[in-house]
């Protein structure tokens, strides 16, 4: 397999919404871009595996679409909604099982549950991760919690992709009057990098330091600012309980996609800061277009082995495709 894997793809059941109370949708989109994308979530051939096919992917690495599992306050119907959602990505799976792979939907309202169904996923369905959509109901990862869920990732050697999720877990000040802001824009980042230096500083890396942490967007804008985390980290009065710099977990525990960058010029300096080896090409498919997200990779003035790493050799390292 040489062609491109993409780890940061959304798809919808529709069936899902019969299941739980309506969900909220940003309403500072346009109409016809919302169109496009709903025709093109819950389809794997009428428009997935064509465009895949005329771009050179070879797979697509699937995973629920806002608003995930992590969006109902219900847990105990979480916790049914999670196994529905996964056996659903697993249909696919076993359908297309060159094209397509899976990370988990997990009920993480119950952190014992979302174990269960964390080794269920890997290694009964054979997802290569989870993904979850930010924060648990106003709960972020870096809670103890959670502890159990990073200890059992790395038990499994599977990776956590964190993506951004809504609704969000509060309403920002910022953003008042400018609701141009408040989504993919913009908060998404801002908010996604703030729950990742949570997990980061909260040290669960030094409990877990095998755990792995991706994040798209190229980092949610944090690789470039680890020299600002070093130096103001060095002058805190508060305690400083990691075993290295903040800067050093990133490019070992945390790793970053190039899904929404479509500049080679960032690209390239994604990989300067953290190195090719932590870098994955992703599309963010359908919201993204798979040629530009292609092409980016492609004009970018890197060694032909590093863009390979990047397409497809990392993701088949990483996830044992």
């Amino acid at each position: 397999m040489n062609g491109y894997i993409a780890l940061e793809e959304a798809i919808a059941f529709p069936a899902l919404a019969s299941r739980r109370p309506p969900m909220p949708y940003p309403d500072n989109i346009q109409p016809d871009f919302i169109a496009h994308v709903m025709a093109r979530l819950p389809d794997v051939t009428d428009f997935r595996l064509p465009d895949m096919d005329a771009n050179g992917v070879a797979m697509q690495v699937l995973s629920l679409t806002v608003p995930g599992i992590e969006a109902d306050p219900d847990p105990r119907r979480a916790v049914a909604d999670a196994r529905f959602v996964n056996d659903s990505l697993a249909a696919i799976v076993h359908t297309h099982p060159t094209r397509f792979a899976a990370f988990a939907a997990l009920p993480l309202q119950n952190p014992d549950a979302a174990v269960e169904e964390l080794h269920r996923a890997v290694g009964h369905l054979g997802f290569k991760g989870v993904l979850v959509n930010d924060h648990i109901q106003g709960e972020y990862l870096d809670a103890p919690a959670f502890d159990q869920v990073w200890s059992t990732l790395a038990e499994l050697d599977v990776p956590l992709y964190l993506h951004p999720g809504m609704p969000p877990a509060d309403r920002w000040h910022v953003l008042d009057g400018h609701p141009e802001l408040d989504g993919a824009l913009w908060s998404w980042q801002a908010t996604t990098g703030g729950h990742a230096m949570r997990v980061v500083m909260s040290g669960v890396f030094d409990r877990h330091p095998t755990a792995r942490m991706i994040l798209g967007h190229g980092g949610e804008f944090l690789p470039f600012q680890l020299s600002r985390f070093d130096s103001r980290y060095a002058t805190l009065t508060v305690p400083k309980p990691l075993l290295r710099n903040p800067s050093e977990y990133f490019g070992t525990n945390v790793l970053a996609t190039t899904s929404g960058l479509l500049a080679p010029a960032a690209i390239e300096a994604l990989v300067h800061v953290i190195g090719a080896e932590a870098v994955l090409f992703a599309i963010d498919y359908p919201y993204e277009q798979t040629d530009r997200a292609i092409a980016a990779l492609d004009r970018t003035a890197l060694p032909e082995g590093d863009k390979q790493k990047i397409a497809f050799g990392n993701a088949r390292r990483l996830l044992r495709l």
